[in-house]
């Protein structure tokens, strides 16, 4: 790692900031080195720069809308390594083990603390203390990526030189639960720190809250990880741990006294953070559980949260990003709304989750016996959602709705006939027969080329009611009354039925199973009340970039080490096949088994992947243990190591991979 000098940093955080302008701050070329960091206004423009590590919608495709792709929740139109063992290697350079961002938040602590203690700062005090406070926050951000992707990491509080000494010194590997304290502790300095408004920038700059929230996902997350992964060497002092053979690692010992302790302070902290939020925010946006077809329709609060110009007046949204065409910040969310999603469809398995107003799963009601309450059948996708949990009758396209009030941008469709399962180009591309207008303005302005200007969540309300259910379920085997008034809430904003032990009174697991990864942890199906918590983070947060990290966590891909999994879209050969937006102008079908469609005598649902034999998943995912964690890349043990002698690195490698580039798991 090399020691950054002021005229490097700044080159960086420059290029950053012209990629990204979060919050259309002052240019940092402003600056002199001088007087770089001894201000309110630089401080404050240098912890705007770190506004980039947040997920938001970038410039080109659906947005955070497609970040779930390669989940059971949406599969795009190239499969994930990941799921095609002896395809994902071990790169020889780069990859996750990176500390770039930690560097410049470190190199911000170094010169900004001392002369802040020292009151030597120009400027309000307060707004000082909550920038700070703001990198304290980014700190914790980018070592919780680092903990979901390598799990134990090395805990670094400030620069080093670039000596061979230090970088040995810094590459040594925390466990992973002292990383997720270590987080934590950073989140509870930005609670102190920050205040609970911004001084500027409003909801597009960062609050206590938003900390709150956060150090809830982070303990959820370790707490759930701890708990699945026990008896394992993804945790510390599980068998085969990689950690117990370097000394500074062979003889730790967990805070808590046990695994199990450890992994409860987890959970008791989400829990009380999720709480802190869930009765702050005690309204969730309204629903009224229509998408209008018109301008003159009522508006629906609760889908124009996702796809509104400002989304300042929602108080459910704690984070958002604005963007500005006249500033060159724009996205293409709308125009991918329109269509196919980028090429990345939603699945069978996520439609399928979707359960009846009355609380019903889709199994349990008889089919077709009531025209207002009875499930309707997915041989017909007009009528997929009939009936439903309103989340996927507004979110889920049906042909013949429209999309747009007004005229369509050069990129825009007004209205669709079909799903275009055919296509070879993402612009047009239903890969799985299913899409979402999640995020989809209804003004056709904004589906002209790159000029959609929707909003980008990333932080909200409801997340938090959802972590206080699922901590307390799993740190106390059952649920008390906060945790029931926080799950009717999110029901009876779906518009059905209140009453969650209905559903999971009629939830039959062996068929949840079938196809919903969160029915599994650890190979094993779990029960129906956890399973249902599960379900409705599920729904709730669909297309909302957070359920790979959900599947991670709860260890819910070892079924497939020993059993494929086959993603798959609508009912295509029951009936869809046979209709007119399937045949050409002589009546011809255009559908070509094994060409453009996946075989009838495979499934009657379309099987975006096994279409054609060379598909590295065509006969389904399957999973390796190992990929629960990345690979660290060759290069990162070869420069710490002495006489190319891999061992003697102080870097270990994760579970099941090899250390040299090329490899593949064990």
């Amino acid at each position: 790692m090399k020691r950054l000098t002021i005229s490097t940093l700044l080159s960086g955080v420059l290029f950053l900031t012209s990629c990204n302008d979060f919050l259309n701050q002052e240019p940092l070329d402003q600056l002199s080195p001088n007087e770089y960091l001894t201000t309110e206004s630089n401080i404050a423009a240098f912890a705007t720069d770190q506004y980039q590590v947040l997920p938001t919608h970038g410039t080109y495709g659906y947005g955070t809308f497609e970040i779930d792709n390669n989940t059971d929740n949406m599969a795009g139109m190239q499969p994930n390594v990941m799921y095609a063992p002896g395809y994902w290697k071990v790169g020889q350079e780069g990859g996750s083990w990176y500390f770039a961002d930690i560097y410049r938040c470190n190199y911000f602590f170094e010169n900004v603390l001392p002369s802040y203690e020292n009151n030597a700062i120009v400027g309000n005090t307060t707004n000082i203390k909550h920038y700070i406070g703001e990198m304290y926050f980014f700190r914790a951000f980018m070592y919780f990526e680092r903990l979901k992707l390598l799990g134990d990491f090395p805990i670094i509080t400030k620069t080093y030189p670039n000596e061979r000494e230090a970088l040995i010194e810094i590459s040594k590997r925390a466990p992973r639960n002292e990383v997720a304290r270590f987080i934590l502790s950073d989140l509870d300095k930005a609670i102190e720190m920050m205040q609970n408004i911004a001084p500027s920038g409003g909801k597009n700059r960062l609050s206590k809250d938003c900390a709150i929230l956060l150090k809830s996902r982070v303990a959820l997350y370790e707490g759930s990880w701890l708990k699945n992964f026990k008896g394992t060497a993804f945790v510390p002092n599980g068998p085969g741990w990689p950690g117990a053979n370097k000394d500074y690692n062979a003889n730790y010992s967990f805070k808590s006294g046990s695994i199990e302790k450890e992994s409860e302070f987890f959970f008791d902290e989400a829990i009380k953070a999720a709480q802190i939020i869930a009765e702050k925010y005690n309204i969730l946006t309204a629903n009224t559980g229509v998408f209008p077809q018109t301008s003159s329709e009522p508006e629906n609060p609760y889908f124009s949260m996702f796809c509104d110009i400002d989304m300042e007046k929602y108080n459910e949204v704690l984070l958002w990003r604005r963007y500005n065409t006249g500033l060159g910040v724009a996205n293409e969310v709308c125009q991918y709304g329109c269509v196919g999603n980028n090429g990345v469809g939603t699945t069978k398995s996520m439609i399928d989750a979707f359960i009846l107003k009355n609380g019903e799963p889709i199994y349990a009601s008889p089919m077709w016996a009531d025209e207002n309450s009875s499930y309707w059948g997915d041989n017909n996708i007009i009528h997929i959602t009939k009936n439903r949990d309103t989340r996927a009758d507004i979110f889920i396209k049906k042909p013949g709705q429209k999309n747009l009030h007004t005229q369509a941008g050069d990129h825009g469709v007004v209205e669709e006939w079909g799903p275009n399962i055919t296509a070879s180009s993402v612009t047009e591309k239903y890969n799985t027969g299913y899409a979402l207008r999640k995020g989809l303005n209804p003004d056709g302005k904004y589906t002209n080329n790159t000029q959609s200007i929707v909003g980008s969540i990333i932080f909200r309300t409801a997340e938090a009611y959802l972590n206080y259910i699922e901590a307390y379920y799993e740190l106390h085997g059952s649920l008390d009354s906060y945790a029931e008034k926080y799950w009717k809430a999110i029901r009876r904003r779906a518009g059905i039925d209140e009453d969650y032990t209905k559903t999971i009174r009629l939830t039959d697991m062996s068929k949840e199973a079938e196809t919903d990864w969160g029915a599994y942890s650890g190979g094993e199906i779990i029960d129906a009340t956890r399973y249902n918590i599960r379900r409705e983070r599920r729904c709730e947060l669909m297309a909302e970039g957070l359920r790979s990290m959900d599947l991670h966590r709860w260890r819910s891909m070892d079924q497939m080490i020993t059993k494929p999994y086959h993603i798959l879209g609508m009912n295509l050969w029951q009936e869809m096949y046979g209709w007119d937006w399937y045949k050409d102008s002589n009546g011809n079908s255009i559908l070509k088994e094994g060409e453009n469609v996946s075989p009838r005598s495979f499934s009657t649902y379309l099987a975006p992947y096994h279409i054609t034999a060379n598909n590295i998943v065509y006969n389904g995912y399957k999973w390796n243990m190992a990929h629960y964690l990345d690979p660290i890349a060759a290069e990162h043990f070869l420069v710490t190591s002495s006489g190319g002698d891999l061992d003697s690195s102080p870097i270990y490698q994760n579970p099941g991979w090899p250390m040299t580039g090329g490899g593949t798991p064990q």
